[in-house]
């Protein structure tokens, strides 16, 4: 799996990444070794929490909507 993630270079050094296509999923290092390392720690475990399964009644209807 590939996913994108966004680098930027922090104003007191080393570096921090976030990943858009995961709300909340951010991590920082102080070199770019370093921060790929914890990216990937991050998006694992950002991926690796259990989400709990919504209630349906059988009523609902799945919709995609094009933005």
């Amino acid at each position: 799996m590939k996913i994108k993630a966004i680098i930027h270079e922090d104003e007191t050094g080393g570096y921090w990444g976030e990943v858009p296509a995961i709300p909340g999923c951010a991590t920082q290092g102080e070199t770019m070794d370093e921060l790929l390392a914890n990216l990937r720690e991050a998006i694992e475990g950002c991926l690796s929490v259990e989400i709990e399964t919504p209630f349906r009644d059988g009523k609902e209807r799945v919709m995609e909507i094009a933005i």
